[in-house]
């Protein structure tokens, strides 16, 4: 609870009844107005909070105080933004409009009231908490890790629509106000300070002191430079709106993504008219909601609550302290270096000392990028050891077997270690393809072996399959899970099974592209048509990225499981040493980690199935891993092939996808493709299952 939650309950309660909020106002006449959503961990915005804030800033209109400070009696926690249960619910753009529009009603009566106002922040304030916050005539915020302030409505497919669009450039100005809301970038409180979002920004204990002295000194508003100012005319919002939807045509395409050029479009044609912008910020929310993107992102944003729950299901209260990991590999390092960074004490063990002397330097620059201050950096490194001799996996946690995918020697690894560890310490393997089955054989003790699957980049991918052997104890994979969830990542819960999920659905998709290769159409066509259809990469330009090596190791476990050829494409690229990104050449020529992409040359006709042949054969494989179970529903499917591979996340996922375009409509185009290009098309057995 803040401070001022603390120090103002003695004050006289309200008259008026309320359920979510509650006012008391102390011997200095200043109104405190608490926020504590009733049967929520978190505060947010639903129709009926919004409505009962009317009721509430009714009154303290009435009443007159000598100063209104809203505060959360949340810890950790103002207000994370709008509820997005209730978006689901949104339909039709009159629903949507009727919504926005009472949030304005009760939003211009905060930023309407006479006497000084102050948003007192501590926690997370996001979305609709920013956009009240904006409201308020003041900002404070408490400086502390937990704090953060932002607009992230476009990672939902909307932008702001409480009145964020307008209030916040004129608050910060266009160009940072529209970056913010561009980017759904969050701040520290510092750096909100720096920007004009707050006002202030104070140690924790001094927020309820900086609130009154607000309240009292009533400074002037702080706002934009007039040069800041200038930049939000008529002349110079054409030339901005230019600029800036260059930057987001390089991140996302307008059909894909509409609501970053919508919010463009409204600034271009209407920042110089606030009342203007505030209704037709309206209108554009309640168009951009209802319509296909916002809903699947919406989807896409209640799959990743489930799996956050997914790691919640172990002993409440277990925390992982020590982690060992063994391998000093890229994934070995960088998994290492992720859980120091979670604030973890780690130990990473490898035979050869150069190795660890590799990824101390790694882990360092990953370091001085994420944490910045020196402090911190100091902090982190010293939870990071190297390991020669292995001594740590004795006193660790969690031991996470990370080296070269060889069965023979993960299986004498792992005969040296099972009698040091401790007994209640989770074994792990990150192996990307062989069967736990095998690895376990060679344990005492096959129920205590997990799988945690990493992806590469481990710093930038969220997701960690946990891969469930058929001796592993359900016990093991719920702690496995959680630990998952410790490091802030994502876990998926996957059988066993060849390629697991993630690498068995995107292999036939990368090997079409490169058997398209072999029929002579340009990578740069390939990698094209994957962008048009949605993802984030092209499948060439991904293999390269991946590394064709492991690639083709990847491919020739799945084919020697389920047949088909590793194309002599692959294979030659890997036998002449250009393995891709790593090497600076592959598919693709890269310079400075970025692939030279040439021009494509029209000697050839592209073909008409080129989509259809790739989102196909993944799409295909999907179903085949739903029929075997490899998860235990379509949804989890979606979600981890999601943040696993990008699978173009305005789509909803490739079930979501084949289930919106119609299962017998694919299946047709399967048959029709199997009957062109042979029986890898042929449509898996669970497409009769799906009709």
């Amino acid at each position: 609870m803040s401070g001022a939650a603390a120090d103002t309950a003695d004050a006289a309660p309200s008259a008026t009844t309320l359920t979510h909020w509650r006012i008391a106002t102390d011997d200095e006449g200043i109104a405190w107005l608490h926020f504590d959503k009733h049967g929520a961990a978190q505060n947010t915005l639903s129709r009926d909070v919004i409505a009962e804030l009317g009721t509430a800033l009714e009154q303290i209109g009435r009443d007159r105080p000598a100063g209104l400070v809203i505060v959360s009696d949340k810890p950790g926690n103002f207000i994370v933004g709008a509820d997005i249960n209730e978006f689901t619910t949104l339909t039709d753009q009159a629903t949507a409009l009727d919504l926005i529009q009472q949030a304005h009603r009760v939003f211009n009566r905060l930023a309407d009231l006479p006497m000084p106002t102050v948003a007192m922040i501590d926690g997370y304030c996001l979305g609709g908490g920013t956009e009240l916050s904006l409201a308020c005539r003041y900002r404070i915020a408490a400086d502390n890790d937990h704090t953060r302030l932002g607009l992230p409505e476009v990672m939902l497919g909307i932008h702001p629509g409480f009145g964020g669009t307008a209030r916040l450039i004129e608050t910060i100005g266009a160009p940072a106000g529209m970056d913010l809301m561009l980017t759904g970038r969050s701040v520290r409180p510092r750096q909100a300070r720096s920007l004009g979002l707050v006002d202030m920004a104070v140690p924790e204990r001094h927020l309820q002191r900086a609130a009154r002295r607000m309240v009292h000194k009533k400074p002037a508003p702080r706002q934009p430079q007039w040069w800041i100012k200038a930049l939000n005319s008529a002349p110079a919002r054409p030339l901005l709106a230019h600029v800036m939807r260059k930057k987001v045509a390089a991140r996302a395409r307008r059909e894909h993504y509409p609501a970053p050029y919508a919010l463009i479009d409204l600034w271009q044609q209407h920042g110089g008219d606030k009342v203007r912008m505030l209704s037709e910020e309206a209108q554009s929310v309640a168009r951009l909601i209802s319509g296909g993107t916002a809903q699947n992102l919406v989807r896409v944003f209640f799959l990743q609550e489930k799996l956050k729950a997914l790691g919640k299901t172990a002993e409440d209260g277990e925390k992982f302290a020590h982690v060992h990991v063994i391998g000093a590999g890229v994934m070995g390092g960088d998994i290492a270096a992720w859980c120091a960074l979670q604030g973890l004490s780690v130990t990473i063990q490898d035979q050869a000392p150069e190795a660890l002397a590799r990824v101390v330097k790694r882990t360092h620059q990953l370091f001085s990028k994420r944490l910045r201050e020196p402090r911190k950096i100091t902090a982190a490194m010293d939870r990071f050891q190297p390991d020669l001799r292995g001594d740590g996996v004795r006193r660790a946690d969690v031991v996470i077997e990370a080296i070269f995918e060889s069965a023979e020697a993960k299986q004498q690894l792992f005969k040296v270690v099972e009698p040091q560890l401790k007994p209640d310490a989770l074994l792990a393997t990150n192996t990307s393809s062989i069967p736990l089955e095998d690895l376990a054989s060679s344990l005492n003790d096959p129920s205590r072996l997990v799988g945690l699957h990493f992806f590469n980049p481990v710093a930038k991918m969220q997701l960690v399959e946990i891969v469930n052997g058929a001796d592993t104890s359900a016990d093991v994979a719920a702690r496995a899970a959680a630990f998952t969830r410790q490091i802030s990542r994502l876990p998926v819960p996957v059988k066993s099974a060849p390629g697991f999920l993630v690498n068995r659905i995107l292999m036939p998709y990368l090997l079409e592209a490169v058997e398209l290769l072999h029929e002579n159409v340009p990578a740069i066509v390939i990698d094209k048509a994957a962008t048009e259809f949605g993802m984030p990469m092209g499948p060439i330009e991904l293999a390269d990225t991946v590394g064709l090596d492991i690639c083709a190791h990847v491919a020739e476990n799945l084919t020697a499981s389920f047949g088909g050829t590793v194309p002599a494409e692959l294979k030659a690229k890997v036998d002449a040493g250009k393995l891709g990104k790593k090497t600076g050449a592959g598919f693709y020529q890269w310079k400075n980690n970025k692939p030279e992409k040439p021009k494509a040359e029209n000697a050839n006709p592209v073909p008409a199935d080129l989509t259809d042949r790739m989102v196909l054969r993944f799409v295909n494989e999907a179903v085949a891993c739903l029929r075997e179970e490899i998860v235990s529903d379509a949804e989890l499917l979606d979600a981890g092939v999601i943040f696993g591979t990008g699978f173009a996340p305005f789509r909803g996922g490739p079930m979501h996808y084949l289930n919106s375009e119609g299962t017998a409509h694919l299946r047709t185009r399967l048959e029709s493709l199997a009957d062109r290009h042979g029986e890898r098309f042929t449509p898996d057995a669970g497409w009769q299952e799906l009709e």
